[in-house]
């Protein structure tokens, strides 16, 4: 990855141009990357060519050739000037998406998306032209957090992203807290809370009177026999 990768930009000589990426970049940049980005400023400002011309021919020399007619078709809509900062937004969201946590940062898109002039019209409908089959799909698919959904749907106006964050904040969320059931409710209830209230067991003295009486009974003839006799 070469010095302009790192700045998001194609090679340039306007010195101005590189500060501006330089200082994007380094919003978001942690302490590593600092380092690195000071390493690409102090290389990309070395070589940059002294005549703006030299450069412009080199820049165009060094255009990949393969480009989709279409591609080429919608750019030409542009001027030279928006074409290349089409180019650079479209070079910092691919290196965006390689970055999965600032991916996820809605602010991230915006500071690099609604930065003049790449807010302007002409050049947003551009960048959303080369961007749309990437992103959409990954949007589509959760990909990225609602707020980015949300956000790309407005700024680039993909209605179907728009409809895709509304039915996911309608979407009731199933409680996944586990209930018992109703009869098992009763049952715990019954063994875990508190006991169950019984009569105590009534004491049935009717055998003992009965036979304290047919004792009785017994002793009374024995003794009236031996009293006849």
């Amino acid at each position: 990855m070469n010095c302009w990768d790192l700045l998001g930009i194609e090679p340039t000589s306007d010195r101005q141009r590189i500060e501006q990426a330089y200082q994007q970049q380094l919003k978001f940049a942690s302490s590593d990357e600092a380092v690195s980005l000071e390493q690409a400023f102090r290389e990309a400002t070395g070589a940059a060519a002294p005549t703006a011309p030299d450069i412009d021919a080199k820049t165009t020399s060094h255009a990949p050739e393969t480009q989709p007619e279409q591609e080429s078709e919608q750019s030409q809509e542009l001027d030279a000037y928006s074409a290349q900062v089409a180019r650079e937004v479209v070079i910092q969201i691919k290196a965006l998406l390689n970055d999965s946590i600032r991916a996820e940062n809605v602010d991230v898109w915006k500071a690099i998306l609604c930065e003049p002039p790449a807010d302007q019209p002409a050049l947003r409908a551009d960048i959303a032209r080369r961007l749309e089959s990437q992103l959409r799909p990954m949007a589509k698919n959760g990909v990225f957090p609602a707020s980015v959904t949300a956000f790309l749907g407005d700024w680039f106006e993909w209605p179907s992203l728009r409809e895709a964050t509304n039915k996911n904040e309608k979407k009731p969320q199933p409680d996944e807290r586990n209930y018992p059931e109703p009869e098992m409710m009763g049952g715990e209830q019954g063994e875990q809370g508190e006991p169950n209230e019984q009569p105590p067991p009534s004491v049935n003295f009717w055998p003992a009177v009965i036979g304290w009486i047919i004792g009785l009974v017994i002793l009374t003839s024995l003794f009236g026999g031996m009293g006849g006799g």
